[in-house]
């Protein structure tokens, strides 16, 4: 993300730091001085990654059991949740459906049941207070008058939810859209595109209520089996390249290595871990005199730079960074890309010793190494294990 003070600055020079900035962090190992420059000043609390393990059990989610506290939502809230993933279990839902539902009824209602007074009649049913948008009723605010039911159905979040899953179904190939696509194929809304920051939180909400259910395939209905590497998570993350890796994060040998090396064959599909928006696609690459290099060759050690790059802007600003693609990469800056969408080609060009993949996750925005987190621990987390 780009602040207000390197806004102002101009294209030529923002690219500039940023060159050195990965020369620097990403490649030579020799942080220095520049690289303190450009970190931002960051909380430490927000670059907390929070790993989990396992991927769920197949134990019916009670909501009127004692339900596991989950951070920053109200007993009412995440009573709600868990009627969403009870329907979704109920109805043999896909799991990445639950994440999908969960996310809606956040950005509609913040997981409330509201009623409104344009319907007299639901402010004498069961509700968490009142809202007053157009005609809408429950926990996902549809409205009676469009043909979602009945206000006594509508105000009943089993039978909302209900309905919404039953709409989603009939949207062929949900499962494979992003979060927000989907959701808005369902809901209709005036803000298409603002369901899809809740995708974290709606994930980790279902990681709590199931043990860790989100990390299985999109597409399974059962929890326990975690995705494999090629397969999209219900928590809408993929692994970007399948191999080995060769180098890890901040190693005591590389202590500045922001990211992982992932071996992968020269001219292997590289994807996109995860929906969003292309916010960097150039070349990164300097030579021992400092002038620039081509990227369209292989390069070496004695090369700086992540060669062909891009960088993709994520859903709660998590960042993910490619580097050292084969040739020009398949995106351009302000493409929108789905998981799992080809984005280049693993190769080897600027600081590079053979073909791999270097791979980084930042958090709250920010390309620098303040703002990088140990890729193993956070694609764990989201159910796309690496190596």
């Amino acid at each position: 993300m780009t602040t207000q003070e390197e806004s102002s600055r101009p294209r030529w020079l923002r690219r500039w730091i940023w060159g050195i900035a990965l020369v620097s962090a990403c490649c030579v190992g020799a942080a220095g001085v520049l690289v303190q420059l450009l970190m931002d000043q960051s909380d430490d609390d927000d670059t907390d990654v929070v790993t989990g393990s396992g991927c769920g059990n197949n134990v019916p989610v009670d909501p009127d059991a004692d339900l596991p506290p989950v951070a920053a939502l109200s007993d009412v809230q995440v009573h709600n949740a868990a009627v969403i993933i009870a329907v979704g279990q109920e109805m043999e839902m896909p799991v990445k459906g639950w994440v999908v539902a969960i996310a809606t009824a956040m950005q509609e209602t913040n997981l409330r049941n509201l009623a409104n007074p344009a319907y007299p009649a639901s402010l004498q049913l069961p509700n968490d207070g009142e809202g007053y948008d157009h005609d809408s009723v429950g926990l996902f605010q549809q409205r009676p008058a469009s043909g979602w039911g009945a206000v006594e159905e509508l105000m009943d979040p089993a039978t909302a939810a209900q309905k919404f899953y039953e709409k989603l179904q009939t949207v062929d190939g949900w499962e494979d859209m992003s979060l927000t696509v989907a959701a808005q194929r369902v809901q209709v809304s005036a803000y298409p595109f603002a369901y899809q920051k809740h995708e974290p939180k709606a994930t980790e909400i279902v990681n709590t209520l199931t043990g860790g259910g989100s990390r299985v395939p999109a597409v399974n209905v059962e929890l326990g089996d975690c995705a494999p590497p090629g397969e999209l998570s219900a928590a809408g993350w993929i692994v970007p390249v399948e191999g080995p890796i060769w180098s890890g994060f901040r190693t005591a040998a590389r202590p500045n290595h922001q990211g992982v090396d992932i071996g992968a064959p020269k001219g292997t599909p590289v994807v996109a871990a995860s929906s969003g928006t292309v916010i960097t696609s150039e070349c990164n690459a300097f030579a021992p005199d400092g002038s620039p290099y081509s990227c369209d060759i292989d390069g070496s050690p004695a090369i700086a730079g992540c060669g062909w790059y891009v960088n993709i802007l994520h859903a709660d600003d998590r960042l993910t960074r490619y580097c050292h693609f084969e040739s020009r990469p398949l995106v351009k800056e302000g493409d929108v890309v789905q998981a799992g969408q080809v984005i280049g080609h693993v190769g080897s060009s600027g600081r590079s010793s053979g073909p791999h993949l270097h791979y980084e996750v930042h958090l709250n925005g920010d390309r620098s190494a303040a703002g990088a987190v140990d890729p193993v621990a956070f694609m764990n987390n989201v159910g796309a294990a690496l190596g």
